[in-house]
């Protein structure tokens, strides 16, 4: 029919402008967020874009659930606003009539979201959790760069060095400093290179340089020259803490613990989201043509926002054992189910959802 093709396509290019917006400001949130961690030190400053990257993938399935919801949305408010909306109730097109087409634009978009939701979501958030670790697990020579000084969290050491080659193999002009039981020692060298030990330990060795102890305050510090000095280069221990968020759907059906249990709830409430804000639009767009539609796009953030922080809710009560998986799994979107129906039920029968009665009898109540 001509108003369903119509519908789509219009459905099908507001979507598209609504995701990219939601994706630009998606990247700009991240690439601050993760630049300020690769300055502080806690990523590296090279796996900066792969882990935005990631982090999108793992937002996708919210991101397409609110474009679905704003899309549909918006297209519905323009016809109310443009009167074409009347046109096609006057020409004999039921309210209810819009759930076919509305459906089919939406089928895709929720395949994408369930898709994200139960695979993208965990694999992004397992992969930028090894390349943490990998991060994490580095010895002190890849925290080396020419020009900086460097501290290194196991030994309270602080380098610094003015040139190093390619391969990290050779460095001119060091400095390191550590404090050892209230001591400090510093060792500057002209040049130092890198050495392996059979047994795997690596070491810096630093050819014709001073060493300098002793504790700050005091005048005796001892000097001593050296043509041969060796600095053990140490790694990082990290402690592995697995996360639900990082685990594949099939494991945590494998060990349905409450914690798993409560991630399977939260990942299987995206799709059931979209399916509800998908029908809810339709009733929800309706306004009178001689106003504006900022209330429509005010309650749109409002129940996206509540819906969603009461997914979490939910998400945390099932860890806590305040509530069994299956209840949570779908009480709460059966009671916003029922909710949509009753607001199709009230537009069908063009009755408000806020009456006039409700506000003059408030009123006659506050002037009592």
């Amino acid at each position: 029919m001509i108003f369903e093709r119509s519908l789509q396509r219009e459905l099908a290019y507001t979507a598209g402008a609504v995701f990219m917006v939601l994706l630009t400001i998606m990247l700009t949130t991240m690439m601050i967020r993760i630049v300020g961690f690769a300055a502080s030190g806690e990523i590296d400053p090279r796996d900066v874009l792969v882990l935005i990257g990631l982090t999108v993938i793992g937002y996708l399935a919210v991101m397409l659930v609110v474009t679905l919801f704003v899309s549909i949305l918006f297209v519905l408010t323009r016809w109310y606003k443009d009167s074409e909306m009347v046109v096609w109730l006057a020409s004999g097109v039921s309210l209810t009539r819009l759930i076919k087409p509305v459906g089919t634009f939406a089928t895709p978009i929720i395949i994408l979201i369930m898709f994200f939701a139960f695979v993208g979501w965990p694999w992004s958030n397992q992969q930028s959790k090894l390349i943490r670790q990998r991060f994490q697990q580095r010895d002190e020579v890849s925290l080396l760069a020419p020009g900086q000084f460097r501290e290194s969290a196991t030994t309270h050491r602080v380098f610094f060095i003015e040139k190093m080659t390619p391969d990290q193999s050779k460095v001119e002009n060091v400095f390191v400093t550590s404090t050892e039981n209230g001591k400090v020692n510093v060792i500057v060298s002209k040049y130092g290179h890198t050495e392996t030990q059979k047994n795997g330990d690596r070491f810096v060795v630093l050819d014709n340089g001073r060493r300098y102890d002793g504790e700050p305050g005091h005048p005796d510090f001892r000097i001593m020259e050296f043509e041969r000095y060796g600095v053990k280069i140490q790694s990082q221990p990290v402690v592995s803490t697995p996360t639900t968020t990082g685990t594949s759907t099939l494991d945590l059906l494998r060990r349905p613990t409450r914690d798993n249990l409560a991630e399977i709830a939260w990942r299987a409430g995206l799709p059931l989201i979209a399916i509800n804000l998908m029908l809810l639009a339709i009733p929800l767009a309706y306004q009178n043509p001689r106003r504006g539609r900022t209330i429509n796009l005010v309650m749109a953030v409002l129940i996206y926002l509540t819906y969603s922080n009461l997914l979490n809710v939910v998400q945390s009560w099932i860890e806590q054992g305040k509530l069994s998986f299956s209840v949570g799994l779908v009480a709460l979107h059966l009671v916003v189910t029922a909710l949509v129906v009753f607001i199709f039920w009230l537009r069908v029968r063009n009755r408000p959802l806020i009456s006039r009665a409700m506000f003059s009898r408030a009123g006659r109540a506050q002037g009592a």
